[in-house]
């Protein structure tokens, strides 16, 4: 599915459906009456019948004893603001009954490229997808995509009056969005306030990263975040499905270094599939030239090694032209399994430039160095020219690259390519450059601070737990590293954030733990993702109608 559709030709009989809801609009608001509190406000009852009990305006009148005389018309409170996660970003309020769902009511689309989003939100809410009609019926939920040319397609509008919903957006992904805050609103029994919610993300990346490689993660388990993703609005899932201690995904180019526990391309296909269905891109990372363990236990003659014999853990010999060729036969194999554009390069970590002096080390790469980028090339350079080839890889199927903010070095001869991003997400590695060095440089940047926004198992190395609060009230987009933000001028180019699962002591906490523990923060870091401005909520307001909205 494409997660940005537009359909400028449904402009017109937008139009006229448009006139047909407002009239019908109209002859159902003239039948609210104070007496109505014997059905829920906005069900089909109090929506399709008059107060005497006859047919809705428009509709069949049976023939009937004299009614009795009508009572005053029920005048409702102005509503107020609907209260999700993320928060909307603008409600007009007003006077009505709202919405609330109930057995019999429809949900219609303008585009059978909606036809996913209709089937869901009716299924979740108990209703009835009726498919593309143009008739307008009491009670209806209606999914349009408009001609909202030049918007953003993750925007939406919906507008909840005369005891209808209709959500609207130029792209599908929006529409989607609005479906979810409808989910939201009424969840629990609750009622959809008249309105008006005019809604947007700040960022266009909203990120989840989970290590699947250092833990087996069951795909039953992968899906059920995905699920909970989509309804928070996030819209990218990171797999890190290669480490030293395993390779998690079927290989056909390389079963051999396949570990035992794995998902099947079925079950990605499967993961990829439900994802696509609620506009997640899943975003493969296939790391290296380090943490390349599990690839080096089937073929050690790629092992990395010093002047002296050392094995260098989970680092390849990328002087070795058969290294490049392994990583690149994986990259070209899984290109058609991840149909989405990102593809996450890795790049961090590597071992041959964690010691004092590389090129004394490591020899064989000062050796290639040198004959590949002149008699000045050191083995950053060899590194970086590493990067740039696995970016062509990747670029030839169209995937836009993204590597760690310690693959990038300064002072090389050699440059990496400027259409790579950099996450970032670490101030303590050794030479590890400032944010504002790769944004004043016009790179783009997406922020996995590990200050923030990093759950490892086990707390090793000084990091904790992170908390929802303390994403809540202390990290922005902006705090790219530590806790100070860069300046705003930069804002832009930060394309958004991940919170990232990793699983150093995969043993620390079960799966179930690790989806108790991230629940709270995954709703904090998509709130400040969503939303640039300081929450309406406190910490304690928000993190109860998180528990409230389950």
């Amino acid at each position: 599915m494409s997660q940005h559709r537009k359909r400028p030709e449904k402009q017109a009989r937008g139009l006229i459906v448009g006139a047909v809801a407002v009239t019908v609009a109209a002859g159902v608001s003239l039948g609210l009456w104070a007496g109505g509190d014997s059905g829920p406000a906005g069900s089909a009852m109090s929506q399709a019948q008059s107060p005497s009990g006859g047919a809705a305006e428009g509709a069949p009148t049976p023939s009937r004893s004299p009614s009795p005389a009508p009572r005053p018309t029920r005048s409702y409170p102005l509503s107020t603001t609907p209260r999700t996660i993320p928060a909307v970003r603008a409600h007009t309020p007003a006077r009505g009954p709202g919405w609330r769902p109930a057995r019999g009511l429809r949900v219609v689309v303008n585009d059978a490229d909606l036809a996913d989003e209709g089937r869901l939100l009716a299924g979740e809410l108990g209703l009835t997808y009726a498919g593309q009609k143009e008739d307008v019926r009491a009670g209806d939920v209606r999914l349009t995509l408009n001609d909202d040319e030049g918007a953003d397609p993750e925007s939406y509008r919906m507008t909840v009056r005369g005891g209808r919903v209709a959500i609207s957006g130029p792209g599908d992904a929006g529409v989607f969005y609005g479906t979810r805050t409808l989910k939201q609103e009424v969840h629990g029994g609750a009622t959809a306030p008249e309105g008006v919610v005019r809604d947007e993300p700040a960022k266009p990346v909203r990120g989840f990263s989970l290590d699947i490689a250092r833990k087996n993660f069951t795909a039953g388990w992968i899906e059920d975040r995905v699920r909970e993703l989509g309804d928070l609005k996030f819209n990218r899932l990171q797999l890190h499905f290669s480490d030293d201690q395993a390779f998690r995904i079927e290989s056909v180019s390389h079963p051999e270094i396949v570990s035992k526990q794995h998902l099947t391309k079925a079950q990605v296909k499967r993961i990829v599939a439900l994802a696509a269905q609620r506009h997640i891109t899943v975003v493969p990372e296939i790391d290296s030239p380090g943490h390349l363990g599990a690839v080096i236990a089937a073929h050690p003659e790629l092992q990395l090694r010093s002047a002296a014999g050392n094995a260098a853990s989970g680092a390849v010999d990328i002087s070795n032209p058969a290294s490049a060729k392994i990583v690149d036969d994986l990259l070209n194999e899984y290109a058609g399994l991840f149909p989405g554009a990102d593809w996450h390069l890795g790049g961090d970590e590597y071992r041959a430039l964690m010691v004092s002096d590389p090129e004394a080390t490591y020899p064989q790469l000062a050796t290639a160095a040198r004959k590949a980028y002149g008699a000045g090339a050191g083995v950053e350079d060899l590194t970086t020219g590493w990067l740039n080839d696995r970016a062509a890889t990747v670029r030839k199927h169209g995937k836009a690259p993204l590597a760690w903010n310690d693959g990038f070095f300064r002072g090389t001869s050699v440059r990496a390519a400027g259409d790579i991003r950099v996450g970032y997400w670490t101030g303590k590695e050794i030479g590890a450059r400032q944010p504002v060095e790769y944004l004043s440089a016009g790179r783009k940047v997406v922020n996995y601070n590990d200050e923030f926004l990093y759950y490892v198992l086990g707390q090793p190395n000084q990091f904790y737990y992170p908390t929802g609060q303390r994403i809540f009230e202390q990290w922005t987009p902006r705090v790219v590293r530590g806790t100070v933000a860069v300046p705003a001028k930069y804002d832009a180019q930060i394309l958004g954030g991940y919170f990232a699962v990793w699983c150093d002591f995969s043993n620390a906490q079960t799966q179930d733990q690790v989806a108790a523990g991230i629940r709270m923060p995954l709703r904090a870091t998509v709130q400040k993702l969503w939303d640039p401005g300081k929450p309406a909520l406190t910490w304690s307001r928000f993190k109860a109608l998180g528990d409230r909205l389950g």
